[in-house]
Formats: C-alpha cells, sequence, structure tokens
C-alpha cells in the first residue's frame, strides 16, 4: 500500500493506493495521523478510490483512524470507495458507522460542518 497526506484548510487528506492490509505502511500511516491529531488536528478524509483490497486488518485500520479522530472530538469521512470496498463496508455493516463521500469537496462540507 502507498499512501500521500496533505493538511488543507485544517482537513488532513489521506489518499490510499493498493492492498490496505497489515504491513509496515500501515504503521507509519497511524503514526503520521497520531502527529496530526496530536496537533490538533480535528478532521480527517480518507480517499479508497485507489485501493484495490482491504482485508479485516484494513478494516481495523480505518476504524482504529475514525476512532482517534472522534476520540479528540473530531471527525472521519471516506472518499469514493471502490465498489469492491463499498461491499465489504456494507457486508460488515462498517456502513454504518463510516460517512462516505463522493469527492474531496463534499467530504470537506460535511467534516467542517459536523464539528460546529
Amino acid at each position: 500500500m502507498k499512501y500521500q497526506t496533505e493538511l488543507k484548510d485544517d482537513v488532513l487528506f489521506i489518499r490510499l493506493e493498493g492492498d490496505l492490509i497489515a504491513g509496515p505502511d500501515t504503521q507509519k500511516l497511524m503514526a503520521v495521523a497520531e502527529e496530526h491529531v496530536e496537533s490538533k488536528v480535528m478532521l480527517c478524509a480518507v480517499d479508497l478510490s485507489n485501493v484495490r483490497f482491504m482485508d479485516s486488518s484494513g478494516m481495523g485500520v480505518l476504524v482504529s483512524l475514525l476512532t482517534k479522530f472522534r476520540n479528540r472530538g473530531g471527525e472521519l469521512v471516506l472518499i469514493k470507495p471502490s465498489d469492491h470496498i463499498r461491499k465489504l463496508l456494507i457486508v460488515t455493516k462498517l456502513n454504518a458507522i463510516f460517512t462516505i463521500a463522493e469527492n474531496d469537496n463534499f467530504a470537506a462540507q460535511f467534516l467542517k460542518e459536523s464539528i460546529y
């Protein structure tokens, strides 16, 4: 898995690519997210549009990220998961706890409205 992060208008955008499975990259990603949370970033949008595969540990990463931001009074949304990832979210009922946005603008708008 590859990832890129970008802080734009107080929203941390995390762009994932490849397979979302456990490994050193996911550990680095969690550390980067923790650094942002510690520096008072409360809003996060995770772009899943280029994720091909996700296993249970990948789902755990998403839940951990969501928990990390919500525990600090923030929020996290998922951006444009592929059909395969959407089906996984539905089957595991995680679609009930995650908000899904179709693009960066909708994600940022939802996040900003969620804390005001």
